[in-house]
């Protein structure tokens, strides 16, 4: 775990997925064409849940793609989206827009640290 909080400017696109899924695979392409234009201002991180299921914790992942989206160690989404590109720009500008209010579960909390701690790794 982390001494000191992360900058709460440091927005976090995560998608957790399996490399095994045929969707996730589609969905990777949109994923990284997104990370391309905003390179600079977001930081977008791949998770393969059974590669990297200790970054998981206690969270589960029932459905792909699910997606974690965080401020800092802030989660500001968590959930299973559409596959659709709109959809994933979509909620990208919301967070970047300060449009999406923080969860308050220390579990995301967890993952989201986790997840940045990965991030930082590759």
């Amino acid at each position: 775990m982390r001494d000191t909080p992360l900058p709460s400017t440091n927005l976090l696109v995560a998608c957790l997925c399996a490399q095994w899924c045929d969707v996730c695979g589609e969905y990777q392409t949109l994923f990284d064409r997104l990370a391309s234009k905003l390179a600079a201002q977001v930081k977008f991180q791949w998770v393969d849940i059974e590669d990297h299921d200790e970054v998981l914790g206690a969270v589960e992942v029932d459905d792909f793609p699910t997606l974690l989206i965080a401020r800092g160690d802030r989660p500001v989404f968590f959930g299973t989206v559409t596959t659709q590109a709109a959809t994933l720009a979509h909620l990208v500008q919301s967070a970047l827009d300060l449009r999406l209010t923080p969860l308050t579960d220390p579990t995301l909390e967890a993952l989201a640290q986790r997840v940045h701690e990965l991030a930082c790794k590759g």
